[in-house]
C-alpha cells in the first residue's frame, strides 16, 4: 500500500470537501423538538463536543492488544465512551458504548477474562443536555465492535453514516470476533448514508470522518474543528493506550498490520499539521482529561 505524504491543513480540508462520498444526507424526518431546541441554542459558528461515560472494560490480561508481547499477563482498565457533537445543522453521536443493558446488571458482567460495566445510562446522559434519542440526527461509528455499537438501536430515527467495507465485514458468516449485529440491527430500516472515503458530515469542514482501516476493514477516526479548542481527533481504536501510540503497537487481532501502521502514519501527519489534540478513546487518562460531562469543548 502506498505511503501517505504530509499534507497541510488547507490541503486536508480542500481534499475532504472534494472526496466526500456524497453531499450530507438530506433530512427525511422533520427535526424533533429536542433537536430543534439544541440547534437554536448554538451560535452559527459553534460546534460542541461532549464526552459521555458509556462503560468500563476491565481486562484481566491486556496481552492481545500488542502482537509483540509487551502486555502479556498485565491487567488494564479501559473507558468505553460515547461522544455527542452538536452542530448548528444537527446532532451527531460518535460511537455508542457498551449498551445501557449493562447498567441493569449490578456490578457488571464477566466474559472470558473481561469485566464489562455501565454506571450511567446513555439515555439519562442525553436527557441531561436536553436530548432524547429521537433528537439525534446522525449516528456514526469508528468501527463495529460491540463496545462501540451497544446503544445503536436507540437511534432508529437518525441517519446512520455507515462505512460500506465495515458493513460487509461485520455481516460476514461466521460473525467476526467482537461483533454483535443485534446491537446495530436498526440501521437496516433506518435512513442511512453509505460512505467509503473521508466524509464531511455537515458540509462545512468542521466535522470530518477520516478513513483509517487496519483495526477493522472500515475503521475510521473523527476530526473536529472547534472555534476555541482548535482541532480535535477522536481515535476510535487506532490505539488503545497512550504507550500503544508512543511505540506504535498493533493488536494481535487487528484485520491488517500493514494498514494499521500506514494509517497511523496518515492520522499522525494530520494531527501534526493541524496541531490537533488527539484523544485515545479507550485510554482512561485521555478520557478523564476531557471536560467532565455535561461540560464540553467548543
Amino acid at each position: 500500500m502506498a505511503g501517505w505524504q504530509k499534507i497541510s491543513a488547507s490541503m486536508l480540508f480542500a481534499f475532504a470537501a472534494a472526496v466526500s462520498a456524497a453531499p450530507p444526507p438530506a433530512a427525511t424526518t422533520p427535526a424533533s423538538p429536542p433537536e430543534a431546541k439544541v440547534a437554536d441554542a448554538l451560535a452559527a459558528d459553534e460546534v460542541r463536543l461532549y464526552a459521555l461515560d458509556c462503560g468500563r472494560i476491565d481486562e484481566s490480561s491486556f496481552g492481545g492488544y500488542s502482537d509483540t508481547g509487551e502486555y502479556e499477563g498485565k491487567p488494564r482498565t479501559m473507558s468505553a465512551p460515547c461522544f455527542v457533537i452538536r452542530h448548528p445543522k444537527g446532532v451527531l453521536i460518535w460511537d455508542t458504548g457498551l449498551g445501557d443493558k449493562y447498567a441493569e446488571v449490578k456490578g457488571g458482567v464477566d466474559d472470558s477474562g473481561t469485566h464489562l460495566s455501565v454506571s450511567v445510562r446513555l439515555v439519562d446522559q442525553l436527557k441531561a443536555i436536553g436530548l432524547t434519542p429521537a433528537g439525534v440526527g446522525y449516528v456514526a461509528f469508528s468501527h463495529l465492535h460491540a463496545d462501540h455499537t451497544g446503544n445503536a438501536d436507540l437511534f432508529g430515527r437518525a441517519t446512520f453514516l455507515m462505512n460500506s467495507k465495515e458493513i460487509a465485514w461485520a455481516s460476514a458468516t461466521p460473525t467476526p470476533l467482537g461483533v454483535d449485529p443485534s446491537t446495530f440491527s436498526v440501521y437496516e430500516s433506518a435512513n442511512k448514508q453509505m460512505i467509503e472515503r473521508d466524509y464531511d458530515v455537515f458540509g462545512d469542514g468542521r466535522v470530518l470522518i477520516l478513513k483509517a482501516p487496519g483495526h477493522t476493514p472500515g475503521h475510521q477516526v473523527l476530526l473536529l474543528r472547534l472555534k476555541k479548542a482548535g482541532a480535535v481527533v477522536l481515535s476510535g481504536d487506532l490505539y488503545h493506550a497512550r504507550e500503544s501510540r508512543q511505540f506504535r503497537r498493533v493488536p494481535a487481532f487487528n484485520d491488517s498490520r500493514a494498514d494499521t501502521l500506514a494509517y497511523m502514519d496518515r492520522i499522525e501527519t494530520i494531527v501534526k499539521n493541524l496541531h490537533a489534540r488527539f484523544v485515545i478513546q479507550h485510554d482512561m487518562a485521555d478520557f478523564a482529561a476531557l471536560p467532565k460531562f455535561p461540560a464540553y469543548l467548543n
